[in-house]
């Protein structure tokens, strides 16, 4: 596979709904969160924009998934409000391709941090997937 210029950019975009807000996340009647954006769903907005710097070098069958986030959430962001994550492609590690990931909304930066993310064979990988439902099951 080629590999992305050191410095692509990809972004994307989303206005905030309820469906993307903490508070959304009850796996038990206990569970309280603040009705705010969530920060799993503000990391995947960055995993999507640092796929997004990979897409075009793909071959076959391959995509590319998320190996590791490192990520500060820093400011709450309300329903109705547009974010924008961007990521930056800092170089490979390995088999591994590193990003310098942001968010922000319009009043600026809500969240930062390093993600990387690996190029995988879409049928190895579900392959592998399936097999660890035969040993759970």
């Amino acid at each position: 596979m080629q590999t992305p210029e050191v410095d692509a950019v990809a972004t994307v975009e989303i206005l905030v709904t309820e469906t993307d807000l903490a508070s959304v996340l009850l796996y038990d009647a206990a569970d309280r969160f603040p009705a705010v954006f969530s920060t799993s769903r503000m990391i995947a907005l960055m995993e999507v924009a640092a796929s997004r710097v990979l897409r075009p070098y793909l071959e076959g069958d391959e995509l590319s998934v998320g190996v590791t986030v490192e990520i500060l959430h820093t400011a709450a962001t309300p329903v109705g409000a547009r974010v924008t994550a961007t990521a930056r492609y800092v170089g490979q590690e390995g088999k591994l391709y590193l990003f310098e990931v942001m968010a922000a909304d319009d009043a600026g930066e809500v969240g930062r941090g390093t993600h990387k993310r690996a190029v995988v064979s879409t049928s190895r990988l579900v392959a592998g997937a399936e097999k660890r439902r035969t040993v759970t099951s």
